[in-house]
């Protein structure tokens, strides 16, 4: 049997309101736990951007698992929507 790549994905978020983003990256994180498709989960905040780091077997492109944190940042954020979300990289992870 093959053994399925692993992806690192990393993602960002920019816009968010800088008193929402620390409580953001609590809330993200502690939500990625109910997903368990996605490993290895860190979600934090440098003051300006949210950034959120996954490893799956499933996601070349990182364009599901930005279509995930979009829909967790909408849930644990207010005003969220009109943040700028962005795909950094997605490298194959051993």
């Amino acid at each position: 049997m093959v053994d399925q790549p692993m992806f690192h994905v990393v993602l960002e978020c920019e816009g968010l309101h800088s008193s929402d983003g620390p409580q953001a990256a609590v809330d993200i994180t502690e939500e990625f736990t109910h997903r368990p498709w996605q490993k290895n989960v860190s979600c934090t905040w440098d003051g300006h951007i949210l950034r959120l780091e996954v490893d799956n077997d499933f996601d070349p492109k990182g364009l599901a698992s930005r279509d995930e944190f979009s829909d967790v940042i909408v849930a644990c954020v207010v005003d969220a929507e009109y943040s700028d979300l962005r795909v950094v990289s997605v490298t194959e992870a051993n």
